[in-house]
């Protein structure tokens, strides 16, 4: 991976995005990094957008604050009365929750900082094209740029007849799992993680294997079905790397197993959520035969 050149932005400069006026930097004082003493403050200021917020959360209350599943370290910026204005995982995946102009800014600098090469930033709508703007180089393009559809159900929906069994992955089905999930990532991203980061990507496999958090159906012998939980919290379940086996693709086998594990989620909290590329309608036919509607999108830069 080609880590990006950064032009270093200290307080006294001023920031411009494309297509916005100039701004002051923002007071960088009031910018920290989150220890453990910050978690209930943290998971209250993320608790006010369930949905948008999941991923940080999970990983927080999974990880804590300070751990290597995370890539990243935890920011915080705050209002003059000390309030949270923003929170944000920088690092190879760079998630952002600001409610501020100067927060997002304040985001931006510590980016261009980090000692973890960014591979992929994500927030809701826009915003993270005004990150992008205030990060970047002069000159710097991002690899990809994608908008991404939210998918999310809940309760009453109708849960699809399903002849195969939807249960957790095991330890020795992991290689197979792996590829998997690695053919959903290549298509998303153009990237193959078996291939940049082999060890890694078979190491972050297992754990959610061990956790739990990776579902499959198995027909004779052969995957057929798998889809993972990445995120989790009381009130929302994000599911990723949904695959369907090439040769039972077009064949209802998708709707069925996603619909039939949805509902076993949604035993166990209120919402089940997933993002797509808006160029992959076929995969949002699926999900929407699941149960599954479109409610907002969201835009995923690959740097």
């Amino acid at each position: 991976m080609t880590s990006l050149s950064v032009k270093r932005v200290d307080h006294s400069e001023s920031l411009l995005g494309v297509g916005h006026s100039v701004a002051v930097a923002p007071n960088l004082s009031r910018l920290s990094i989150l220890r453990e003493e910050n978690r209930e403050e943290v998971l209250e200021f993320l608790k006010a957008r369930p949905v948008h917020t999941v991923v940080m959360a999970s990983f927080l209350k999974d990880n804590g604050f300070e751990s290597e599943f995370n890539r990243g370290s935890y920011y915080g910026y705050r209002a003059e009365d000390g309030k949270l204005e923003g929170v944000a995982l920088i690092g190879h995946s760079t998630l952002i929750e600001a409610r501020s102009e100067d927060a997002l800014a304040a985001f931006a600098i510590q980016a261009g900082r980090s000692e973890t090469p960014i591979h992929v930033m994500m927030s809701e709508g826009r915003a993270i094209e005004r990150f992008w703007e205030l990060f970047k180089s002069p000159g710097a393009e991002p690899k990809h740029v994608f908008t991404e559809k939210l998918f999310e159900l809940r309760f009453p929906f109708l849960i699809k007849d399903c002849e195969w069994e939807i249960r957790p992955a095991r330890i020795e089905e992991l290689q197979e799992v792996a590829e998997a999930h690695a053919e959903v990532a290549f298509i998303e991203s153009g990237t193959d993680p078996m291939q940049a980061d082999p060890d890694g990507f078979l190491k972050r496999c297992a754990r959610r294997i061990e956790q739990g958090r990776t579902f499959v159906a198995v027909e004779n012998g052969k995957l057929l079905f798998k889809a993972d939980i990445v995120a989790e919290t009381q009130s929302v379940i994000y599911l990723e790397g949904v695959y369907v086996a090439p040769d039972s693709r077009g064949k209802g086998v998708g709707p069925k197993c996603l619909s039939n594990l949805s509902g076993k989620l949604l035993e166990r909290a209120q919402n089940v959520c997933m993002l797509s590329n808006l160029k992959f309608e076929w995969a949002h036919r699926s999900f929407e035969k699941s149960g599954y509607h479109s409610t907002d999108s969201c835009t995923t830069i690959f740097v």
